[in-house]
C-alpha cells in the first residue's frame, strides 16, 4: 500500500511566502488523509515535520496537504520560517493460569462495518477542519476498534492540530506497535493486507518528539524511519538533520541537509537556514554565507534570517555591515535576541551562532 511519489506533497508550514509564519526551527508538515485549517493548528511546533498518516477505511492510502498546521503564537513579531510520530505495549488477551492464552485478535488495517462508517465521518470532519469532532469519532473508533491502527494514528493527528503533543505521542506510539505486529502477523500470510506505513508513522512520532523536548527519543524514529524508507526521502532527511543537529551531531547534520537541499535546491526553502547554520557551526563559513545570500533573498524581512545573516556578517569580520543587518530588525522582534528561552526554545540555534549573536547584541546595545 505504498503511496505514490506523485501523491506525496511536501508543505512548508508556516515558512514559504511572507505571508505565513517563519521559523528555521520547523520543517513541512504534510498529512495523509486529513486537511486543517489554519485556525486549528497548535500554537508552534519548534523542531521538525509533522507527516500525518491517515487511512481510509477500505484500506487505501491517501495524502492531502495540512498548509499551517504549525503557527508560530507571534506572527507578527517573528514571521517564523520552517519546514511522522509512536511506543505503547499490546493489546493481547489476558493469560488465564491453568488454561491456554486465548489468541491475540488480528490487528486491523482495514476499517468494517461500523468503525467504517464512523472512521469516514471522522475524516470528513477532519478534512473541513472540524478538528474537535473529528477527534471525539476517532475516540470512539479506538474504543470499538482499538486494534484498528489508523483509528490511533488519526486520533494522533487531531491532537497534534490542537497542540497536544503528549497525547499525541501516546496515540501515535500504539499504532506503531500495531503496526509492527500486523507486519509480523503478515509474514507468510498470502494475501494478507500489511501496514505499510510504518516508517511514515515514525516520521510523525518523530517531529512530535522533537518538537516536546525528547531530540535523541526523536533522532531514534528518524533514524528507523530513514533506514525503513530504503531511499533518500527529503522530508525525512530534513527532520533527521534537526535531530541530529539537536543532538549535537553537527557533521551527520550537515550530511543531511545536504541531500535533502540537493532534493529540493529549485525553492529555497527556510530549513535551508538552519543547514547554514551547521555549516558555521562546523567552521565552513564560505558554504554557510553561500546559503545564506540565497535564503536571505528569498526571506529578506524575516527577523531570524536578518539576525543569522548579520552573525555571519560580523564572522567574517565585517562588524560594520552586521551591525545594519541586525537593526533592519524592529526594535521589539530584536529584543527577543537577548533573551535566553527564546534562544533556547524557539531559535534553538547552535552555540558558535549563539556567540556570535551574544557579540551582537552588546554592539549595538541591546545586551550588556
Amino acid at each position: 500500500m505504498m503511496l505514490p511519489e506523485t501523491m506525496k506533497v511536501l508543505l512548508i508550514a508556516a515558512l514559504m511566502p511572507a505571508s505565513s509564519a517563519f521559523s528555521s526551527s520547523n520543517n513541512h508538515v504534510v498529512t495523509r488523509g486529513c486537511q486543517h485549517k489554519e485556525s486549528n493548528a497548535p500554537k508552534r511546533l519548534d523542531r521538525g515535520v509533522v507527516m500525518m498518516v491517515a487511512e481510509d477505511a477500505n484500506g487505501g492510502s491517501r495524502y492531502s496537504t495540512n498548509r499551517d498546521l504549525t503557527v508560530n503564537v507571534d506572527v507578527e513579531s517573528r514571521r517564523n520560517f520552517m519546514v511522522s510520530m509512536l511506543s505503547a505495549g499490546l493489546t493481547l488477551a489476558p493469560f488465564q493460569v491453568g488454561a491456554e492464552a486465548a489468541p491475540a485478535e488480528e490487528v486491523q488495517v482495514a476499517a468494517t462495518g461500523d468503525v467504517k462508517k464512523l472512521f469516514n465521518e471522522g475524516r470528513a470532519l477532519e478534512a473541513q477542519g472540524n478538528i474537535l469532532a473529528a477527534q471525539r469519532l476517532y475516540n470512539k473508533v479506538t474504543k470499538i476498534a482499538p486494534r484498528f491502527i489508523y483509528g490511533w494514528s488519526n486520533l494522533a493527528n487531531t491532537l497534534v492540530a490542537q497542540g497536544q503533543l503528549g497525547g499525541a505521542d501516546e496515540s501515535y506510539s500504539k499504532a506503531i506497535s500495531l503496526c509492527e505486529e500486523s507486519l509480523k502477523q503478515a509474514d507468510g500470510s498470502f494475501g494478507a493486507k500489511r501496514c505499510d506505513d510504518l516508517y511514515l508513522i515514525l516520521l510523525n512520532r518523530g517531529s512530535v518528539r522533537l518538537n516536546n523536548g525528547m531530540p535523541k527519543e526523536a533522532l531514534s524514529d528518524l533514524q528507523k524511519s530513514n533506514t525503513m524508507r530504503g531511499r533518500p526521502d527529503a522530508v525525512i532527511l530534513q527532520n533527521l538533520a534537526r535531530a541530529q543537529e539537536l543532538n549535537s551531531f553537527y557533521s551527520q547534520s550537515d550530511k543531511s541537509y545536504n541531500t535533502a537541499i540537493s532534493m529540493t535546491a529549485n525553492e529555497v526553502s527556510p530549513f535551508w537556514l538552519r543547514s547554514s547554520m551547521v555549516k558555521y557551526q562546523l567552521g565552513d563559513l564560505n558554504g554557510a554565507m553561500d546559503l545564506m545570500k540565497r535564503v536571505e533573498n528569498r526571506f529578506p524581512e524575516a527577523p531570524e534570517v536578518r539576525a543569522a545573516y548579520a552573525v555571519l556578517l560580523l564572522g567574517k569580520g565585517e562588524e560594520d555591515a552586521a551591525r545594519k543587518k541586525f537593526l533592519e530588525i524592529p526594535d521589539r522582534q530584536r529584543a527577543r535576541y537577548v533573551e535566553a528561552e527564546f534562544l533556547e526554545k524557539v531559535v534553538a540555534w547552535p552555540p558558535v551562532m549563539k556567540e556570535g549573536l551574544n557579540s551582537l547584541t552588546k554592539a549595538v546595545g541591546d545586551a550588556s
